[in-house]
């Protein structure tokens, strides 16, 4: 699961104070109309509407809302692997399944049973003998989705990336592995689901259960110095506090043992205070610049002189823990709801505005370095959240496991469109023999 998002520092031009409180002001005022509802099946429409052969979502008026367009308007749509997508949304179809729907509420999108309906025919046709093809999976996107754009912004969107790092660690101190990393305490308490908690915009997402009641958690700095220690809670060592804090960021990762075998965890749970970019902290203090802030050199700088890094990872108080996968689960790593992430397809949204499953169209044409076309026209489903993934046009990258994930994640903040492809009300009844896998 993301834990918060790779946001080492905001460009101006993606940011503006006097919009984000006057948008901030709308939200509060218009509580849940930015969350999509959905039409009526074409039959229920009137013979006037110039899409009369298939439903449109119905979109509340709010400063931030969703216009439908046609499938034609989605850069590249038809050069797209329509069946890697259709794969990655069979992906999350049995966790959601499990989860049911969910009403949507102010600050968060819900899930609604519109995609679970979707979802239920998908699972359907992948134990059918319908062979699964490229066309085939594009028919069923395009049966059973309405594309959306966001409408009310003025700027582009950003797109960041994320990965799951190999780590080298061990399950018991020594003197090369001293640094624990946590397993999720027995006393932390959920605020909001972990779906959602990377759409609150304040407030703690989780808390301590105490005789006197729910209280703030440890801090970064508290834990550190051993607020933990000695409550059986370690869960693997690592060789420094920066090993730890990365991995944190990235909210996953592969810890190779000394004997060679690897085993993954994931997250579990926060202390539930917000995520403080460092990346921005140097930016601000004049230790890098912009221009040289990425992954790789904000790693470089903390690794350089730890000592240094100590008081600069502790400004960010927020504090992941984890825990180990086995079984299937371990095959791969996990988003929300436990969703196997499939690299290059998976997506980590602002829950505030897309359903956990939602298909996502990604248009980005500057991440020349993604892709050998040099572009980055993609088809992604929503399977995961960060604490620095805010806003509708918001979406971190999953780029799969490894070093060479790592660098292509770690250069990756560029502008680019999302357009939210959401699930037609009555779409299972316009099932034809061609519009499956």
């Amino acid at each position: 699961m993301r834990s918060s998002g790779t946001s080492w520092a905001f460009s101006p031009q993606f940011f503006n104070p006097v919009r984000l409180v006057a948008l901030l002001f709308s939200l509060v005022a218009m509580q849940i109309a930015h969350v999509p509802t959905f039409a009526k099946s074409s039959s229920e429409k009137s013979s006037s509407d110039k899409s009369q052969n298939k439903a449109q979502p119905r979109m509340a008026s709010n400063p931030i809302s969703f216009e439908p367009i046609s499938f034609d308007d989605l850069p590249a749509w038809k050069e797209d692997d329509h069946l890697a997508a259709w794969k990655a949304f069979l992906a999350s179809c049995g966790p959601l399944l499990k989860s049911g729907p969910r009403e949507p509420t102010p600050g968060s999108a819900g899930l609604p049973q519109e995609l679970l309906d979707v979802c239920s025919r998908a699972v359907a046709l992948s134990k059918s003998k319908t062979p699964q093809t490229r066309q085939g999976a594009r028919q069923f996107f395009e049966a059973h989705f309405q594309p959306n754009r966001v409408v009310g912004n003025d700027h582009d969107g950003l797109l960041t990336g994320y990965f799951e790092p190999d780590i080298k660690g061990s399950r018991t101190p020594d003197k090369t592995f001293k640094v624990p990393v946590y397993r999720r305490p027995h006393d932390l308490v959920n605020m909001v689901p972990e779906s959602e908690r990377g759409a609150k915009s304040a407030g703690l997402t989780h808390q301590r259960k105490t005789d006197r009641g729910l209280e703030p958690y440890l801090t970064r700095t508290e834990i550190e110095e051993g607020g933990l220690a000695g409550l059986g809670l370690e869960l693997f060592y690592l060789k420094d506090a920066v090993d730890v804090f990365f991995m944190q960021v990235q909210g996953s990762g592969r810890i190779e043992l000394p004997n060679g075998d690897k085993v993954r965890i994931t997250y579990d749970g926060k202390n539930g205070y917000p995520y403080n970019s460092i990346g921005r902290l140097l930016i601000d203090e004049g230790h890098l610049t912009a221009d040289e802030m990425s992954l790789k050199s904000l790693k470089k700088w903390l690794k350089a002189d730890k000592d240094r890094a100590k008081p600069v990872m502790r400004k960010n108080h927020s504090y992941v823990f984890f825990k180990e996968l086995s079984g299937e689960q371990a095959k791969a790593p996990m988003g929300v709801h436990c969703i196997p992430l499939q690299p290059l397809r998976s997506l980590a949204v602002d829950t505030t505005y897309y359903p956990i499953g939602i298909p996502i169209y990604v248009d980005a044409p500057q991440i020349t370095h993604a892709t050998p076309s040099r572009e980055f026209h993609r088809l992604m489903i929503a399977h995961d959240v960060g604490s620095a993934i805010k806003g509708s046009e918001r979406g971190d990258i999953f780029f799969g496991s490894g070093d060479a994930a790592g660098r292509l994640a770690g250069v990756t903040k560029h502008p680019g469109h999302l357009y939210a492809l959401l699930p037609l009300v009555g779409s299972h009844a316009h099932k034809t023999a061609g519009d499956g896998p």
